[in-house]
């Protein structure tokens, strides 16, 4: 069994279909969200593996934000055009967060793909992006033209690379870029703020865990938030984890 050894990495990570239930469950019987007037974003990796995550089983239509790694490189313009494709009377969902694989031993950031016996990189354009950073790359103009969603991935990393620091492994440059692609997010959505029709945006963010064909694949939830689009003025967003609704689900 994959489990054991995958929470030996993250504890709280649950499969992608007990996510899905438990959060549109709470969104729709909590908050009254109804699911055919939600419009769901995601900002993760576009690297095809990542649709075995099961939100879009339900919420049809996905708006797509991210690209490599998961940052959110649709910038404002991506942020202003999904706040406006919110159906009417309706809420914004989206789910965000990078993607790691693991293989059947446990070892992070490789997996067996669907169709393939060898191991690849997941997240493969991260795992560059950190070999890149630890040997020094520095990039020149001409590769802006063809690979600015990996030079822009790369230069995210930037600062855990300080002086003196030894090489970085895989788990702490997931963990940063969640960090990153959240903190993003954050400066858009309140950036675009007016463009929001809606009364809800909600944001879910976590680690993807990717496995093996055989098994589910897992997230580790970090954040889960509803924001009020007329007072994202605020720079303190409370989470809902702890509330006493979402620990009676």
């Amino acid at each position: 069994m994959i489990e054991p050894l995958l929470k030996t990495h993250f504890p709280n990570a649950k499969t992608g279909a007990e996510i899905t239930e438990t959060y549109l469950n709470f969104i729709s019987g909590e908050y009254g969200s109804e699911m055919d007037k939600i419009l769901f974003a995601t900002s993760l990796c576009c690297d095809d593996i990542n649709v075995s995550t099961d939100f879009r089983r339900v919420l049809t239509r996905p708006f797509t934000l991210g690209g490599l790694g998961g940052l959110p490189y649709a910038g404002i313009t991506g942020m202003v055009a999904f706040a406006h494709h919110v159906p009417d009377g309706g809420d914004a969902f989206i789910f965000y967060g990078p993607h790691i694989g693991i293989t059947d031993d446990g070892v992070l950031g490789q997996m067996r793909r669907p169709g393939q016996q060898h191991l690849t990189n997941s997240c493969g354009a991260l795992v560059l992006a950190l070999e890149r950073l630890n040997n020094g790359h520095k990039a020149v103009p001409e590769q802006y033209d063809l690979d600015a969603q990996e030079l822009m991935l790369e230069r995210s990393l930037a600062p855990l690379k300080t002086e003196g620091a030894g090489e970085i492994d895989i788990k702490n440059a997931v963990e940063f870029t969640y960090y990153n692609v959240r903190t993003r997010l954050l400066r858009l959505i309140k950036a675009s703020r007016s463009e929001f029709c809606c009364k809800r945006i909600f944001l879910l963010g976590g680690i993807i865990i990717n496995t093996s064909p055989e098994f589910h694949d897992y997230v580790d939830i970090r954040d889960f938030e509803v924001l009020d689009p007329k007072q994202i003025e605020d720079p303190e967003l409370v989470s809902i984890l702890a509330s006493k609704a979402f620990k009676d689900l």
